[in-house]
């Protein structure tokens, strides 16, 4: 198999798998429980919450478990508008955004928020200056991803935090596609509010973390129940999945910066091959490493993603959360019917040969030389 698709999830290594297995089957005791098991666990606990924290450039009591980016989200987004009530109701977001994002803002319109989607460039671009014109004195909250899970578009969330420093406003950053993948901290990058996600990474899904610092206070709690998290995400922890979120980071921070490179290397490798491809055009600025959109308008992605999986060669079209629906991300830069319906998404990992590349390259131009455009 050529798993070209990491944006969609990322392979486990056997190591992060056996830790899982270890705390399943011998660690498994619950952190709230006072007898030694129970304080084993729960010391487990904190030791792999400082590693996640540490990732981030953070303190450990500024992280909470999550079960996925979405919760994140979600969670940010409630517990900022809670924070801000006072304050007002409107909302600053890109048309560009994750669902996870969208989706609940679109709730939120109902229960009388007012919401300004800023739209990108052709290629993709957000800028700070268009979040400073959109301003307002009851602006609430700024959603800004980090990276853009469809185009590999890096937004500039750091200025954004500088434009909001003396203001009440806060800021949430959906970082599942930036964190590891592009060089920050939660202080370089200024947020209030900022979303991971342990699958993106090689870790297990079904976990992920938000971190809470810089203007937030006092945030609103996401469930009511119990203790943990704080008193914050009440319920169980879940101690496999966060023991393989905190040994994937550990086994990801060595060598990163070689490992940002190589994936650097598959993607300018990746243009290289693939723009031999009579009419194949790249879509967005493909500025992460990890991320490059092209289109052969004319041909469905859908069917180039079919055609490409009976190869064994696994890509997306547009974000796997689409599940074959038109991508809101290319209709909101202005593309053509042709071009956006033929785009699909390739992503890189540590794991990328350029063998997988090679093959990507000859069965796209097979796929182009063996059909006719339907669009």
């Amino acid at each position: 198999m050529h798993y070209l698709d990491h944006a969609a999830t990322t392979p486990v290594p056997p190591a992060v798998a056996e830790e899982m297995v270890r705390v399943l089957t011998g660690d498994f005791g619950n952190p709230s429980a006072q007898y030694a098991a129970g304080r084993a666990a729960k010391e487990r606990l904190a030791r792999d919450r400082a590693v996640i924290a540490g990732a981030l450039g953070a303190k450990p009591e500024q992280v909470f478990f999550t079960s996925c980016g979405t919760e994140g989200d979600n969670w940010a987004i409630r517990a900022a508008l809670h924070q801000n009530r006072h304050l007002g109701r409107h909302i600053i977001t890109t048309a560009v955004e994750h669902s996870a994002v969208l989706q609940c803002l679109k709730a939120l319109e109902g229960e009388g928020y007012t919401v300004t989607y800023l739209k990108p460039d052709r290629e993709g671009r957000i800028t700070a200056e268009q979040v400073a014109e959109a301003l307002r004195e009851d602006t609430a909250l700024v959603s800004m991803m980090l990276v853009n899970n469809e185009t590999g578009a890096i937004f500039p969330v750091a200025e954004v935090a500088g434009l909001l420093k003396n203001r009440k406003t806060l800021l949430h950053t959906d970082a599942v596609q930036g964190f590891l993948k592009i060089p920050f901290t939660a202080r370089s990058l200024g947020a209030d509010f900022i979303a991971i996600s342990a699958h993106k990474v090689g870790g297990p899904k079904g976990i992920g973390a938000l971190y809470m610092g810089g203007k937030a206070r006092n945030p609103r709690p996401l469930l009511y129940g119990g203790g943990q998290e704080s008193g914050l995400r009440p319920g169980t922890e879940a101690t496999a999945q966060i023991a393989g979120f905190a040994k994937a980071v550990a086994l990801r921070q060595e060598d990163l910066e070689e490992k940002l490179r190589h994936m650097a290397r598959c993607r300018d490798y990746a243009r290289e091959k693939l723009s031999a491809i009579p009419d194949l055009r790249f879509v967005g600025p493909g500025e992460a490493p990890h991320i490059l959109a092209l289109s052969l308008p004319g041909y469905p992605s859908q069917n180039i993603v079919s055609d490409l999986d009976t190869r064994g060669i696994c890509i997306s079209a547009g974000s796997a959360c689409h599940r074959g629906k038109a991508s809101h991300v290319f209709t909101a830069m202005g593309l053509d019917k042709r071009t956006a319906a033929g785009t699909v998404r390739i992503s890189f990992g540590p794991e990328t040969t350029f063998d997988d590349i090679d093959a990507l390259a000859q069965a796209l131009a097979e796929h182009r030389a063996s059909r006719f455009p339907m669009l």
